[in-house]
């Protein structure tokens, strides 16, 4: 298998930092957000955007975990917080790779359950082979590949990361 590396560690940490800035300006004149992140590497990115927003702002962020079946999304969607927890809140839904939207939705759906302040996505790689209308409002790097072709981000225990296609 032949891995291309689209971003390294130095590459993603710039764009953690990049994002974080961003979600700040949006969100400069609330007290309070919520980072949520899609189970593992979504929640992964989303930690490292939160930290990087601790050190910039003085912003409450809390931290949510959303977990998702990636296989059969329809199912229940479940986050580490509950629903009162992020109502009339500013909240960004944060993922690794945005390839057909599948997951991003239906996420989507669940937050929009409750009313929130201001909705955001933040993604690490938009792929742009889009099913659904659900777009990045905060991304790393927009990557035009054929449907053949994968990405994949890798965030290992040592703190390194680094995406590549395949």
């Amino acid at each position: 298998m032949n891995r291309n590396i689209i971003l390294s560690n130095q590459e993603i940490e710039h764009k953690i930092k990049r994002i974080a800035y961003q979600i700040y300006e949006t969100f400069v004149d609330e007290e309070e957000i919520v980072i949520a992140g899609i189970a593992s590497n979504g929640f992964i990115f989303a930690t490292k955007i939160a930290a990087a927003l601790h050190s910039i702002s003085t912003l409450k962020v809390s931290l949510c975990e959303v977990q998702i079946n990636k296989q059969n999304p329809e199912l229940s969607v479940k986050t580490s917080l509950t629903k009162e927890e992020y109502t009339h809140k500013g909240l960004v839904l944060v993922d690794d790779v945005l390839n057909s939207g599948t997951t991003l939705i239906y996420a989507v759906r669940h937050f929009l359950e409750v009313p929130l302040k201001k909705f955001k996505t933040a993604i690490l790689v938009d792929r742009n082979h889009k099913k659904y209308p659900v777009k990045a409002d905060f991304k790393g790097i927009s990557l035009s590949t054929s449907s053949l072709e994968r990405v994949e981000v890798v965030f290992d225990e040592n703190g390194n990361s680094y995406a590549y296609l395949c």
